[in-house]
């Protein structure tokens, strides 16, 4: 929706159960607003019930804090009532959002008085998005298209974005005028929509850029990229190896997104006006057809045309071909919600690019599986559409609370991968250890219960699928049921690990040898 979300709760440990919301949010630039009640101070350091230290309890993981005095009556505290909401809104929607902390001491009787002051809107309704984003200096737009100009082996990668199709265009544009391929993040909002069709679009990198001939062979010198740290380890470690001399990080909300240090230079400006200027700047000439361009582009289409051929000659319910199938079912307009762990890393290496128009949210800032979801239901109470969650079974379990919401939730479908626990650590080199380390139990830490009896405690469709045409009828038909509703996929752990090892190979050999 764009409107902060407002947390109110009770004093204690209440407010420490929003720490990762608070978190997540603050890494994601998400608005958001906690209102925390506090045992007046008196009380505080006494030992009384329900009392902890709540003075800048989130740490510098908010953009304010303030704390409000206690309650009394009369004009004066109407007005800073009112100049706090004020700031709290500008602080949260502002050209950096994120959350904001008041916590508000309140004595007894914690009653309302007989009588209650009016209380009349901030405004008309629409939120303070603080100081707009400074338009790109001429320099800067220059210096860009300069560098497009004199450098062909170059790309735009795109990390998680929340953007609207506006800078999308104009990510599209420049990559197009400049003949640089566009590597795009599923969380980017660029994999999907009818921008996908104007640039060299690279959706299979994750696995083209593994080590591999392709991935040695196209060694980029110049990157562009904004957005948030992408998914993909292959494509962080390919750009860490290639070193490339030139390196633009487009940072307007100042996050310093650079876990790398490659950056050697750094635009704060709004995005779009500057790559829309380049773009234009660069129209003069056709766009670059050139083989640095064409590779990435053969590369693509074989390693697709490879993945779709392996994928239909496998019968198993896998996640690699759960997260294609499920991203083809998907509705114009639907909302995707991608868990942590392997369900967005499994959408981001096979789903391919798409005209579909599909919008993607994760909680990718902290990377956790708290809230998942959570989210998810929160995000279909806004949307118009219908809203898919992909999910682990860890992560379904640790926000099972989460599901009382249902009833308020608007149309969502929850694909859960039933994978026996904790599925990402199957492919970390401390599984080759098995029972020296007691992998199994203190590593994948399989739950062993029956999540589907959440069913009936919740109120909410449940189906278990035991092949793709039947998980294609159960997606059809939960969505067009709408209400909330899960999808449960069985999946092998130890089976569903070789698939995608394999597959990324297959992928990857592609791509090399569609460029020899």
């Amino acid at each position: 929706s764009a409107r902060p979300a407002l947390l109110i709760c009770t004093s204690g440990t209440a407010a420490a159960n929003y720490l990762p919301a608070v978190v997540e949010a603050h890494s994601a630039g998400t608005p958001l607003i906690v209102l925390t009640a506090d045992r007046p101070p008196e009380l505080r350091d006494c030992d009384a019930g329900q009392t902890i230290d709540q003075a800048r309890l989130y740490g510098s993981h908010v953009r304010w804090f303030h704390e409000l005095p206690l309650p009394e009556p009369g004009a004066a505290a109407g007005r800073l009532a009112r100049a706090v909401a004020r700031r709290a809104l500008a602080s949260a929607c502002g050209a950096s959002p994120g959350p904001v902390h008041l916590n508000w001491p309140l004595r007894e009787p914690l009653t309302p008085p007989c009588e209650l002051a009016d209380v009349e809107p901030l405004g008309d309704g629409r939120f303070d998005r603080g100081s707009r984003l400074p338009a790109p200096a001429p320099g800067e737009i220059a210096a860009l298209t300069e560098l497009a100009r004199r450098e062909e082996r170059g790309v735009v990668v795109a990390g998680p974005l929340a953007v609207e199709s506006e800078l999308a265009g104009s990510v599209a544009r420049f990559a197009e005028a400049s003949g640089w391929p566009l590597l795009a993040d599923a969380a980017s909002q660029l994999r999907f929509g009818t921008h996908a069709e104007r640039a060299a679009l690279s959706a299979a990198y994750e696995l083209t850029l593994r080590d591999g001939a392709f991935a040695h062979a196209h060694a980029p010198r110049a990157v562009l990229r904004l957005g948030s740290a992408p998914t993909s380890k292959a494509l962080r470690l390919w750009l860490e190896a290639s070193a490339p001399s030139d390196y633009w990080l487009l940072d307007p909300a100042a996050r310093w997104s650079d876990a790398s240090r490659l950056a050697t230079a750094r635009s704060a400006s709004d995005p779009a006006p500057l790559l829309d200027a380049a773009a234009a700047a660069l129209a003069g000439r056709a766009p670059r057809a050139s083989a640095w361009r064409g590779d990435f582009a053969r590369a693509e289409r074989a390693a697709q045309s490879a993945l779709a051929r392996a994928l239909d000659a496998e019968p198993a319910l896998l996640e690699p071909r759960l997260a294609r199938e499920l991203v083809a079912a998907l509705p114009d307009g639907a909302l995707l919600v991608l868990s942590n762990s392997m369900p967005v890393r499994d959408v981001d290496a096979f789903a391919p690019a798409s005209p579909q128009r599909v919008r993607v949210l994760g909680n990718r800032g902290a990377n956790g599986i708290d809230g998942v979801t959570s989210t998810a239901l929160g995000a279909s109470a806004a949307w118009p559409g219908p809203v898919v969650l992909l999910t682990g079974d860890l992560a379904f379990l640790h926000d099972l609370g989460g599901l009382a919401a249902a009833r308020a939730a608007g149309n969502l479908t929850i694909v859960l991968v039933e994978n026996g626990g904790g599925g990402i650590f199957s492919f970390l080199p401390i599984a080759e250890h098995g029972d020296a380390v007691a992998f199994e139990r203190l590593f994948r830490t399989p739950h062993g219960l029956e999540l589907r009896r959440s069913a009936e405690l919740f109120g909410i469709g449940w189906e278990r699928v035991s092949s793709w045409p039947h998980f294609r009828a159960a997606m059809k038909t939960a969505i067009a049921s709408g209400g909330v509703s899960v999808i449960e996929a069985p999946v092998d752990p130890d089976a569903n690990v070789r698939a995608f090892r394999a597959l990324a190979r297959i992928a990857a050999d592609a791509a090399a040898e569609a460029c020899a």
